[in-house]
């Protein structure tokens, strides 16, 4: 591993030109796809490494790339980003606005956007391979990146696990990873421990007897059943969650019946569920089936609730050992720009790739809001109201700072392993 004075220096002054990132970026902004549909995508960013000098291994995982880039003997680190999109309409102006539409999860036509920020990580990431190509003077061993897609329904990584992407390339010594969010453009976040929450979503059908809705009598409704789920479901980190720890129960959809003179034969309720602790979600969710069951047996349902877990995404625990091996680094590129990040409720599918070796890792994040409306917005306690946030329509990194930090964020933690 190399000193981080030494890599400081290089990555301030490599001399790659890298102008070409803000034309790759917009067009990736202009055309996103959604999850389990990344056809184009994927095909930029193969068109974008037929110019580079490594080893493509695709498909995995439905529209998954690794780009493998050797370079004599010596350790092996793999960098993930995700370049899939979002079923949103932007509105956020700029001449490479995304106008698309595209049939969603239920075959319905519906506008997509970036507006996750999963064109910025490509970017950055192909911005690092061009680098570590055009400079392999400065670093030895193997370098993996990995393009992931459909991250935002949390199926990406287990998809190309499943694919056999243990085998099918290197082991990685270390896992590498970032995400941009709200905060001030150019801020690079690290922390050692809990950074993303653990994630599940749980859907749950409420089995009711069918009735025209003027013989209520007749009927096991399930649409009070669900009612009354709902309510027990907010007592159960109120009352049964120590106030220490955290957790996250959400109500996300509740569905039943299609007429306003029938009552339903099935209710569905669909939750969010977030910890960063095992112990606390397995009692959470235990819980969660107590009160269903509960309420189903009170009012005398004739079948028993079903459960199906999905959505699910591995907490962040960001390794200690590779937090020390690569914040000193950031501090000497970033300086006061290297700050301590705070964890937040978020949650990723990252942590699956490494898991699925048994390696190390860390996954940072990098702000993107221009720092004066930022600073403002934190001076006037209008975080909420004024910065747009991952996922809104208006969400647009500030190019610049956000491109810069990412890219070069991305080959300082490489080179801290690799250098």
């Amino acid at each position: 591993m190399a000193e981080s004075p030494a890599i400081a220096e290089f990555v301030k002054n490599h001399g790659v030109d890298l102008s070409w990132q803000r034309e790759f970026y917009q067009d990736l902004h202009e055309h996103p796809e959604l999850s389990g549909q990344e056809q184009e995508t994927a095909q930029r960013i193969l068109r974008r490494l037929s110019d580079i000098n490594c080893e493509v291994i695709s498909p995995i995982g439905g529209f998954g790339i690794v780009a493998v880039l050797r370079n004599g003997e010596g350790p092996c680190a793999l960098f993930r980003a995700d370049f899939d999109a979002l079923p949103v309409e932007e509105t956020t102006g700029v001449p490479f606005a995304s106008t698309r539409m595209r049939p969603g999860v239920n075959g319905e036509l519906t506008h997509v956007m970036h507006a996750c920020g999963h064109d910025m990580h490509t970017t950055a990431l192909m911005g690092l391979l061009k680098v570590l190509d055009e400079r392999r003077d400065v670093w030895h061993g193997t370098f993996l990146a990995l393009f992931q897609p459909s991250e935002e329904n949390g199926r990406g990584a287990e998809t190309m696990v499943a694919d056999g992407l243990v085998d099918r390339i290197p082991r990685p010594d270390v896992c590498l990873g970032q995400h941009i969010m709200p905060g001030r453009a150019g801020e690079v976040q690290t922390m050692a421990g809990a950074q993303f929450a653990a994630c599940d979503s749980i859907r749950i059908i409420i089995p009711g007897r069918s009735a025209h809705g003027s013989m209520p009598h007749q009927a096991i409704d399930p649409t009070f059943i669900a009612a009354m789920i709902v309510v027990r479901l907010q007592a159960i980190v109120s009352r049964e969650v120590n106030p220490n720890d955290f957790a996250v129960v959400s109500v996300g959809t509740l569905k039943a019946g299609s007429t306003n003179n029938i009552i339903p034969a099935t209710a569905e309720l669909v939750l969010n569920c977030r910890f960063y602790d095992d112990s606390v979600k397995r009692h959470v969710y235990a819980a969660i089936r107590r009160v269903v069951e509960a309420e189903c047996q009170a009012s005398g349902c004739e079948a028993q609730p079903t459960f199906q877990f999905f959505g699910h995404g591995e907490m962040i625990n960001n390794h200690p050992e590779v937090f020390q091996t690569v914040r000193p680094v950031f501090d000497e590129v970033f300086g006061p720009d290297s700050v301590t990040a705070h964890r937040t409720t978020v949650s990723e599918d990252f942590a699956n790739i490494p898991r699925a070796f048994g390696v190390p890792y860390m996954y940072w994040v990098i702000g993107c809001t221009p720092r004066q409306v930022w600073d403002h917005a934190v001076a006037t306690k209008r975080v909420a109201q004024d910065v747009p946030v991952n996922h809104q329509s208006t969400f647009l990194p500030e190019y610049e700072p956000t491109v810069y930090a990412t890219t070069h964020a991305a080959l300082s933690a490489i080179l801290a392993y690799l250098g």
